[in-house]
């Protein structure tokens, strides 16, 4: 059995005070709205007492799917550097960007550079090359499959986006992890479900992207970007392929989104295909308690024979 977690929304704080050089762009919008609606309600205590929980629970994998800073401002891609290697060794830690992250032009090629040793597939960590997306890293008989939806947007969007060189690639990932036989994750920041986020801060490309797992498959997604505890489904070919969200791992309990929260999938081979018990553990109040809030048996797709 594999047990994998994953995390999402970090927004690591608190927030470093932005130059006014800085704040020349589109950071004047975010900085005032975390001064406003996020300084109070995302913090590092609540991240905190969040992870130490994750940590006692040994899972053998991390996903973190977007949104580990707030402006991009490069004091906070370091210190998200460095909250990284809090997390474990880059081999069991795989992230990868959310809109957040790539919160103005040139911000994304700088996240990629601080934060490669999560970021990288195996095929680039043995050939020293940069990261590319997507990327496959594949740890037992999970393949691990970590798509970019981030962008730099005009101030009070928020949207990402998936495009024809991603999907092509991604299709590729697929086609050749599933003839392993393997179970295929993938991991990406805005949610590829239409209507689950507003318009202004949407997946530009859910249609590829739907069509391409159609068409190769996949057994689960997880994603980010609504701060919301949701499980929807896509068409794959022939089953129905989980899409999961976790809230916010910084979010503290009484606000008007759900406590801070992780998932925990239990992924196992049977003699007819797949298992995956879902557990979701978080913040139940004020006093920062973590319990077990729910378990869910996803159903998820038919192993592929080896090619």
């Amino acid at each position: 059995m594999f047990r994998l977690a994953h995390i999402s929304d970090i927004h690591l704080s608190p927030l470093p005070a932005p130059s006014l050089r800085e704040l020349v762009s589109k950071r004047i919008t975010g900085y005032i709205n975390w001064r406003s609606n996020r300084k109070g309600s995302m913090t590092g205590g609540t991240l905190d007492t969040l992870i130490a929980d994750l940590k006692t629970q040994a899972p053998d994998h991390l996903a973190v799917t977007g949104d580990l800073v707030n402006l991009a401002l490069d004091e906070e891609l370091e210190t998200a550097e460095r909250w990284l290697k809090t997390l474990g060794n880059p081999h069991d830690v795989s992230v990868v960007p959310g809109n957040h992250d790539a919160y103005v032009p040139g911000a994304l090629k700088k996240t990629r550079r601080y934060w490669a040793p999560w970021m990288l597939g195996d095929r680039e960590a043995a050939e020293h090359r940069p990261v590319e997306f997507p990327y496959l890293r594949v740890r037992g008989d999970v393949a691990l499959i970590g798509v970019s939806s981030a962008r730099a947007t005009a101030p009070f969007m928020a949207t990402g986006d998936l495009r024809d060189r991603q999907a092509r690639r991604l299709g590729e990932i697929l086609e050749e992890t599933g003839k392993r036989g393997l179970f295929r994750v993938i991991m990406i920041h805005h949610p590829p479900v239409r209507g689950a986020a507003p318009s202004h801060k949407r997946l530009l490309g859910i249609g590829l992207f739907q069509r391409t797992v159609r068409r190769h498959g996949a057994e689960l997604v997880l994603h980010g970007h609504t701060h919301l505890a949701t499980r929807y489904e896509i068409d794959g070919p022939g089953w129905k392929i989980p899409v999961v969200c976790v809230p916010s791992a910084s979010q503290s309990f009484g606000g008007h989104k759900p406590p801070a929260r992780f998932n925990i999938f239990a992924i196992a081979k049977t003699a007819s295909g797949w298992s995956c018990r879902m557990t979701e553990r978080g913040i139940v109040d004020a006093a920062m308690t973590i319990e077990t809030i729910a378990e869910h048996e996803l159903h998820v797709g038919v192993v592929s024979a080896p090619a």
